[in-house]
């Protein structure tokens, strides 16, 4: 039984430079959103939504009989998305938690969507999203992999200080790639929609980072792996082998 205080949401667009059309491209028989829209399904927390505007996205997702709330063309980011998409589903605010699950991560695993929930069991907590800890120079380095700072709460979990493309922190033990996968109190969301971004998120492209200057607190669950994205074509042929074959 799914928690209604808990709403799953999936922000999908057509809209993509290196892979036109991308919710929609076929992995193992599927469009790739519904990949996604099955795994939150599966996770079993909480009522599960794809946010979009494209009517072909819509199309598809209830073809395979998921729901669908349409939104405006002309938000900035998938965090305005889904902050239309959760008064447009709950107006009345009975929602107390939302997750923002990214569309193009077909192979997440169900365990990593419920884990997002894990750090807002402390009342203390705005946002809680995942990350996992790096194991290879290549992944280190990369300006694409953004690494989260944090202090150790326990050995699940960081209280974030700062997102960065660059490789941080300087020196001696692990260092994190951060999942993009976020668990918003609604008032959080609220919040941060309303706030102007701010000079760090647009210095780093990093949307969260809005939040920590606005002093809001961040904390990150620790996961075994990391989820793979799709952004490029290899990234496409990746996802769709696991899936070929699982």
């Amino acid at each position: 039984m799914t928690n209604s205080r808990t709403l799953v949401l999936i922000p999908a667009r057509m809209a993509a430079t290196r892979l036109p059309g991308k919710p929609l491209l076929d992995i193992a028989g599927l469009p790739m959103i519904v990949h996604v829209l099955r795994r939150a399904e599966a996770a079993g927390i909480g009522r599960v939504a794809v946010a979009t505007d494209g009517p072909e996205i819509a199309e598809a997702v209830r073809a395979h009989g998921g729901e669908v709330v349409m939104t405006r063309a002309d938000h900035p980011s998938g965090s305005d998305r889904i902050f239309e998409a959760l008064t447009n589903l709950d107006p009345e605010g009975r929602v107390e938690t939302v997750i923002n699950l990214q569309g193009d991560f077909p192979t997440i695993s169900t365990d990593n969507i419920r884990a997002v929930l894990a750090p807002l069991t402390d009342r203390a907590v705005d946002i809680a999203t995942l990350a996992a800890e790096i194991h290879t120079e290549e992944e280190s380095t990369n300006p694409n992999v953004v690494k989260v700072i944090g202090s150790p709460l326990s050995a699940h979990r960081l209280r974030a200080l700062y997102f960065t493309r660059a490789t941080a922190p300087w020196g001696d033990g692990p260092r994190y790639h951060h999942i993009g996968l976020y668990a918003y109190r609604r008032p959080a969301l609220q919040r941060f929609v309303s706030l102007p971004p701010s000079p760090l998120e647009q210095r780093e492209r990093l949307e969260q980072l809005r939040a920590l200057e606005a002093g809001m607190r961040i904390d990150v669950g620790l996961v075994d792996t990391v989820p793979r994205g799709v952004d490029t074509p290899a990234d496409l042929e990746t996802a769709r082998q696991i899936l070929n074959h699982s």
